[in-house]
């Protein structure tokens, strides 16, 4: 029984996080990102930066005089983005490198082909993210919301600490932003089922995933400082943006959401500003604090996400999981 009604109230949970959500931006002006000092010699890293958020994400940075490399799957969408961007500024330093977040070997062959390169990593934005696919699994047997917008990020982002903090100094610290969800906080980490395989709901994992974001990102910052390394983590939360993420919402909701999503969604590059905001926040005030942020600032989470213990076991399991030390 249990089984039949798990999706069902799981479901039911988002959807009215999103009612909730909807009616709050409503009430609420976008963020306008206030103007941000250049990033020339910069180089970041976001992974879907071919469209919606991270395309602007990529856009602006670019923009800033960053050296910006999209990490995602579509070469073809990577490179038609390079080109748009391009012609806005003639100057604007991307390119695109294949990442696929669905498979290990994909993300290892990212990392290591950059690091090759000698290049500097100052602000790496884990953007990339599906939500409400069908269950399923990634090349390495991960259920898809867990291992791509959670455990691969987790994965790139190790892969590449060296990099960050060898690339960070006292007052231009490196910066992590991971783009997590207000759908972390009805999440719930079930340690023994992380692949959801007890009873599956597309809902429930995509708001574990989430939650697992919040997590690591918490537990990348604490440990970044009791080592004094010169990296800051931070999660955000970009609001609901209209994107390509609600595709797969069941046919009536998709054609709802279609109806009013210019009228009550963020557009990207409104969702973007907070992401922004986070990222650049180093270069406006020196060492910055990290934590979770949405509309631009720092803001309070669910009491889950400051659970020492929960982040410790979700990190040492990943660290298992991924056949790392």
């Amino acid at each position: 029984m249990w089984a039949l009604w798990f999706p069902l109230l799981s479901a039911f949970k988002l959807y009215l996080l999103g009612f909730k959500v909807l009616l709050a931006q409503l009430l609420n002006t976008p963020l306008k990102l206030p103007v941000m000092p250049r990033q020339d010699g910069k180089v970041a890293i976001v992974t879907g930066g071919g469209r919606g958020i991270g395309y602007e994400v990529v856009r602006h940075l670019a923009r800033l005089g960053a050296h910006v490399i999209i990490g995602g799957r579509d070469e073809q969408e990577g490179l038609a983005a390079i080109k748009r961007i391009c012609e806005e500024y003639k100057e604007a330093k991307v390119e695109f490198g294949k990442l696929d977040l669905a498979s290990l070997q994909s993300i290892r062959q990212f990392a290591e082909s950059f690091k090759k390169r000698k290049l500097p990593l100052n602000i790496l934005v884990n953007n990339a993210g599906l939500m409400l696919v069908p269950e399923g699994r990634t090349e390495d047997g991960f259920e898809q919301h867990f291992g791509v917008n959670y455990l691969g990020h987790f994965l790139l982002t190790w892969l590449l600490l060296d990099k960050l903090k060898d690339s960070g100094k006292a007052g231009h610290v490196s910066c992590v932003v991971n783009v997590s969800s207000s759908a972390h906080s009805i999440g719930e980490i079930r340690l023994n089922d992380l692949n959801s395989c007890q009873h599956y709901s597309a809902h429930a994992a995509y708001c574990q995933s989430k939650l697992a974001q919040v997590l690591f990102s918490s537990h990348l910052h604490q440990a970044m400082q009791r080592e004094a390394s010169p990296v800051v983590s931070y999660a955000v939360d970009p609001g609901m943006v209209d994107t390509a993420l609600y595709q797969q919402l069941y046919t009536p909701l998709r054609v709802a959401q279609s109806l009013i999503a210019r009228l009550l969604f963020r557009t990207p590059a409104e969702g973007a500003a907070t992401v922004l905001s986070a990222a650049l926040s180093p270069s406006l005030n020196g060492d910055a604090e990290g934590g979770y942020w949405a509309n631009g600032r720092r803001e309070m989470t669910t009491p889950p996400t400051f659970d020492p213990q929960l982040q410790l076991s979700l990190w040492e399991i990943s660290l298992q999981l991924l056949g790392l030390q």
